[in-house]
């Protein structure tokens, strides 16, 4: 379905009803990464309905040339939230660059965000970013985009990856998301930091942003929940899903008990 957005129309799937939760995805993919690794995640728990929309530029959302900037895509995302959830407070969720824009939408929106999970967060503050290394496998399957991505580097990660990730390149719009990656860095929200439940997941062996700087945030959020997972990289939520299962479960209850 799709759902004006400003000047553009988003791409989005829902499933299940309840509590709005927006999942926003990374660079260079589209919706059907995180549907893959958090439907899993909320089967078990009724009451929330999952929006999983296709950021500009990528899947089947355009990116006019009127986006130029990070800014111009979170103002979007900002007006997308609004129309999906009907002014109703929401749960935002985002792996990488996804992550970066949850982070801008609950500093700057807080008493619309119910709750906020950043895996594995792209941040202008990236440091000590590891080496890249295979952990099980024998790093010689799939493409070249596959073994610099997952750590584990098994069958099962390589279906995952053809079925939920790859796809997504042949839509993505080059010439868009280098034209507003050129100009990413988001404004610093005036305020105080974001005050609801949060949880923050990140992987150790993770060389696409680390984790250093997401074990930064611990001190950031005063109501935050900070996981440094071993044996997982910037592909954790495939890598890891029984953990993040786990988590995000928590970080769910903790939004429950909050409201």
């Amino acid at each position: 379905m799709e759902t004006p957005a400003g000047p553009i129309a988003i791409h989005h799937v829902e499933h299940g009803a309840g509590r709005p939760v927006l999942v926003l995805h990374g660079a260079g993919v589209d919706h059907r990464e995180p549907e893959a690794c958090f439907e899993p995640v909320f089967s078990g728990v009724p009451g929330f309905r999952r929006i999983y929309p296709d950021l500009p530029g990528m899947g089947r959302t355009a990116a006019p040339q009127r986006l130029r900037s990070a800014e111009d895509v979170l103002a979007t995302l900002r007006d997308f939230a609004a129309e999906v959830t009907d002014g109703t407070p929401y749960l935002l969720i985002g792996h990488s660059a996804g992550a970066y824009y949850a982070q801008a939408m609950a500093a700057r929106m807080s008493r619309q965000v119910a709750g906020l999970a950043l895996i594995c967060p792209l941040l202008p503050g990236v440091r000590d970013v590891p080496q890249h290394r295979v952990v099980a496998g024998s790093g010689e399957i799939g493409d070249d985009r596959f073994r610099s991505y997952f750590v584990v580097q098994s069958p099962e990660m390589l279906e995952r990856y053809e079925r939920h990730v790859a796809p997504a390149a042949r839509l993505a719009d080059q010439e868009a998301l280098e034209r507003i990656g050129g100009r990413w860095e988001l404004a610093p929200a005036d305020g105080p930091a974001y005050a609801g439940p949060t949880l923050v997941v990140a992987g150790r062996l993770d060389s696409t942003v680390g984790y250093a700087a997401a074990a930064d945030l611990l001190d950031h959020y005063p109501h935050a929940s900070l996981a440094v997972v071993d044996d997982a990289g910037h592909a954790l939520p495939h890598e890891q899903p029984d953990l993040l299962r786990a988590l995000v479960t928590e970080w769910l209850a903790r939004v429950e008990r909050s409201a």
